[in-house]
Order: C-alpha cells, then structure tokens, then sequence
C-alpha cells in the first residue's frame, strides 16, 4: 500500500465522528452498505465502512476504479444518486450495478480545504430506496461536507506528530552520541594527563617544560568542554543537572580552590576574593565549585585585562550570594536573556570561546538548587550573581 494511501486511511480511521455518520446515513437512507472511499485516476479504496450487506470488503480494500460510479463522480465532481437502478434511463444498463447487484446508490464527492477532490461518501443497496427527496439530499451533502472539513485537519495533525516523532528520535541519537562521546574522550585525555605528570615528575629539560605545560593546560581545557558536553546531555535527557545535596559547612574552602586553579590558569590576572561567614546549608559543593569556575573563567575571559576580577559571597537574611564581577565593555540588554541559553555565543571572535556551554550550564545548577542567576552590566561593571534562600540549620559560622 502507498504510504500516502496509509495516511489518508488513517485520517479517515482517527476522524471519530466517522462512524455516527457512517451509521446515521444508513439510518436515514436505509442503505445497508456506507463507506468512505479514497478515489484516485487509478484506485479506489475503502477507508471506513458500514457493511450490514456483508460484502467483506475491508478497510483499505480496492475495487477497480474503472468498474464503479465513483470514478464518473471524480471526472465531474458532481454526485450521483439512483432511487431505482431499473427506472433511470442512464443507468438501467450501466455495468456497475450489474457488478455489484444493487438498486439504489448514491455518491457525493469529498474534498480537502483547499478544493482537492479526495474521494466519495457512497452507499448501496440491492433494494430500491427513496435517495433523491430534497431533504435527503440535503443532509447526504451535509455530512459530506463535514468530512471534508475533518479532513485537513486530521491529515496535517498526522504530519506533525510524524515529524515531532522524527525529530524526538533525532535529537535522542544525537544526545546519546554525544553523551558516549564524552565518556570515550575521558580514556585518552586521561593518559595524557597522567602522561604529563609522570614526565613533569621525572624532570625534563627546561625548553619542554613550557611545551610539557602547555599539552596539560589543553587538556585541562579539552576536560572541561568533555564534562560540559556530558553535563548537557544528562540535562537535556534527564530533565535537568543532577545534584546531590549535603549539609556543607565549608563551601568557602572549595571556592578557594577554584580561585587557585583559575590563579594558575590565567596567571597574568588578578583575582580578588572576598568570602563572607557562611551558615551550614544544603548543598552540592562539587556543582556550586562547578558553577564559580565557569563564572570566573566567563569573567576572565570577557573581562577587562586591566582590572581585577572579583569574586564575593555573603550569607545574610536566609540568602546566600554569590558575585562575579568584572570591568570591560558592557553586555547589551537584549543580550542578556541570551547568556544562558546552550550553544549561545558572543559575536566577538575569541580564540577562548568554548562551545557556549558555560553559563547554560550555571544557570542549570542554581536552578537545581532552588536558586536563580541575575546580571547587571553597566558601562563601569558586569556582575553575576547567584541567590538561593537556605534554610536554617544546626551549624556553626565558618569563615
């Protein structure tokens, strides 16, 4: 069967009106065989059916088009209806009543919106019935005309939940590919750092030291963008980062850590920190260090060279903050609603410019906390700042 055929019978198959009109054509017309009909230059196929005659014929059945009436329907798009088979002139020796053995017949053409003939509403009977009364026809024209209105919008609904289908398996593959991806590329870089550690370790001559530094702080990089890369894809499939809270007291010493990471990395910065006292509160550390990282580096790599970057956190009123800030050029406004969707980068040509990962993956982990990202950016300063409301809990202030 033709895909196309398949779809259009379905479309008739999921128009659940069908069968009440399929039923109250026969209850009106007291024909015992009603069906819908798919009609092209070459077929004719039934698409829906009320066979009280049993015929057999079933759905998406064919009868050849030359051998029926609704071929001559298609031709003239105009309806044919017969009370009597053996009282009209013009159809008393046609061959089709002969083939199927009826009296009475009818058959109204269907067409989509847009004019396109589809087909006909049609029923037979070997039994001569009173079709043509005015008000009979009337309401033969009725549903018809009902069809054709459903028929549109059921067929373009297929098409869209197909290609919604296609589209959901598409981005799945391409999510799970990357997400394999991103565990396969951890084996090698992996060596690569243990490599590099063990030469460091044995001593190497100071010329390859600074190229010895440099395959490291690639890889680094190339790790970084590697646990971006993941981190998205379990977002995406999983509906969100996930986090795995604990009471932390100390969230400012793994906060000193990334400074000093982000110290050697960029060691032609300066980085000013200032951590406030700070409340036990639940927390994932790994993710919040996670997330000062990719707002530092943000910050480094967009900031002014001349000025210092600042990194701040403060506990007051049940709110935890975190601010980033840094001098240079300010974002424009209709920018910043842009930051954090994935993949989104700045026009600016910037060889540190990763996959636009970074700050997608920010606001992912303030909104796994509960918490939310805001940004001003003035001419004079750019600040990130992360805000949640922590809960009391048994503790001690931690400086």
């Amino acid at each position: 069967m033709r895909p196309e055929l398949s779809t259009d019978i379905e479309v008739i198959q999921r128009m659940s009106a069908i069968p009440k009109i399929l039923d109250s054509v026969a209850e009106m017309t007291g024909l015992r065989f009603v069906c819908v009909a798919r009609v092209t230059e070459n077929s004719w196929n039934a698409c829906a059916i009320l066979d009280r005659l049993e015929f057999g014929l079933p759905i998406g059945g064919s009868l050849d088009v030359s051998s029926t009436l609704c071929e001559q329907v298609r031709d003239t798009l105009e309806a044919v209806v017969i009370d009597d088979v053996s009282e009209s002139l013009q159809y008393c020796d046609h061959h089709t009543p002969k083939i199927y053995g009826f009296k009475s017949y009818f058959s109204i053409p269907l067409f989509r919106p847009d004019g396109e003939y589809f087909g006909t509403l049609c029923g037979l009977d070997p039994l001569a019935r009173d079709l043509s009364g005015t008000a009979t026809l009337r309401n033969l024209n009725l549903f018809a005309e009902l069809i054709s209105r459903q028929l549109e919008n059921e067929r373009s609904r297929i098409v869209m939940e197909e290609t919604l289908t296609i589209e959901r398996e598409a981005a799945e593959l391409r999510e799970q590919f990357i997400a394999v991806l991103g565990h396969d590329l951890r084996t090698p870089l992996g060596s690569i750092m243990h490599g590099v550690d063990l030469m460091l370790l044995q001593g190497v001559p100071p010329a390859s030291t600074k190229v010895i530094d440099r395959i490291k702080r690639s890889a680094q990089r190339m790790g970084a963008i590697v646990d971006d890369v993941v981190d998205f894809t379990r977002g995406r499939m999983g509906g969100g980062i996930s986090i795995e809270l604990r009471s932390e007291p100390a969230i400012n010493v793994h906060f000193s850590q990334i400074v000093s990471e982000l110290h050697v990395l960029y060691p032609d910065r300066q980085i000013m920190a200032t951590f406030g006292s700070v409340m036990f509160f639940e927390c994932d550390a790994g993710r919040m260090g996670q997330m000062l990282s990719n707002l530092l580096k943000n910050a480094l790599v967009h900031g002014s060279d001349d000025s210092p970057v600042t990194v701040t956190t403060t506990f007051a009123n049940g709110v935890f903050e975190l601010d980033v800030s840094n001098s240079g050029v300010a974002i424009a406004e209709e920018v910043i609603p842009q930051l954090f969707k994935p993949f989104w980068r700045s026009n600016q040509k910037d060889k540190h410019q990763g996959l636009g990962l970074g700050l997608f993956i920010v606001s992912e982990i303030a909104r796994s906390h509960g918490g939310e990202m805001e940004v001003i950016s003035t001419p004079e300063k750019t600040s990130f700042t992360y805000r949640v409301k922590v809960q009391d809990s048994p503790g001690t202030l931690v400086r």
